[in-house]
């Protein structure tokens, strides 16, 4: 009997963590980046990603003359991606724009041709919008009890600026479950939807010219 006992007190205090631990796919190992590749519009997709974008100092690093972005392998369906950035503001990087301006985008279908920018919705980086939807080629969601017009290009406010100063590390996290969109900067929220006409995909970090790093991208299965 104490060995059942002993049997039940596991289970309850690991077998719950062992779940959850399993559930979060870290889509950055911190080292390389294996698991993406890249794209720029010239000479198109790159299996060996690091012929466009860096890793230093476990950091994704995206800088240069190219604009393009990093594409997961992986497709996701019902889940809460944890992304953190910071506009890297050395001089010593080069940089194609001297606007702030990149994103985070998701659900973007894998049968989606390879273009700047391609079918998906999009988190919004930028100086002075950074929390806004950016739905590309033709998704639509519903805000506020509307459904947006479909467009190549649609933007949809954010609902409050919770940015912090430049050069700071900011906290993004998507949440997608269950036909609602929900997008909330450094613990606020800042956009929300439902009805997405895209239900699963990829993740894709965009590079639009300024130098900008990432240092976490974490996936939790919902």
């Amino acid at each position: 009997m104490k060995n059942t006992y002993l049997l039940l007190a596991f289970v309850l205090l690991f077998v719950p963590n062992l779940t959850n631990a399993q559930s979060t796919i870290e889509l950055f190992n911190g080292e390389d980046l294996d698991g993406w590749y890249a794209y720029e519009k010239e000479t198109g997709k790159h299996d060996n990603a690091a012929e466009i974008f860096q890793v230093d100092h476990q950091m994704i690093r995206l800088y240069g003359n190219k604009v393009g972005y990093l594409m997961s392998e992986q497709s996701f369906q019902n889940f809460q991606l944890t992304v953190e950035f910071r506009w890297n503001t050395d001089s010593t990087f080069t940089k194609k724009s001297t606007k702030k301006n990149s994103g985070i985008m998701y659900l973007v279908p894998s049968d989606t041709p390879d273009m700047l920018w391609p079918k998906g919705i999009q988190f919004q980086v930028k100086e002075g919008a950074t929390g806004d939807f950016i739905l590309l080629q033709d998704v639509t969601l519903r805000i506020n009890g509307a459904v947006t017009e479909p467009g190549r290009s649609v933007v949809a406010k954010r609902f409050i600026d919770a940015t912090r100063p430049i050069g700071e590390w900011n906290t993004i996290v998507i949440t997608v479950q269950n036909g609602k969109v929900k997008q909330e900067l450094n613990g606020k929220l800042v956009n929300e939807g439902i009805e997405p006409s895209v239900s699963g995909g990829r993740v894709l970090l965009q590079y639009e010219g300024y130098p900008i790093d990432f240092r976490k991208v974490a996936i939790e299965k919902l």
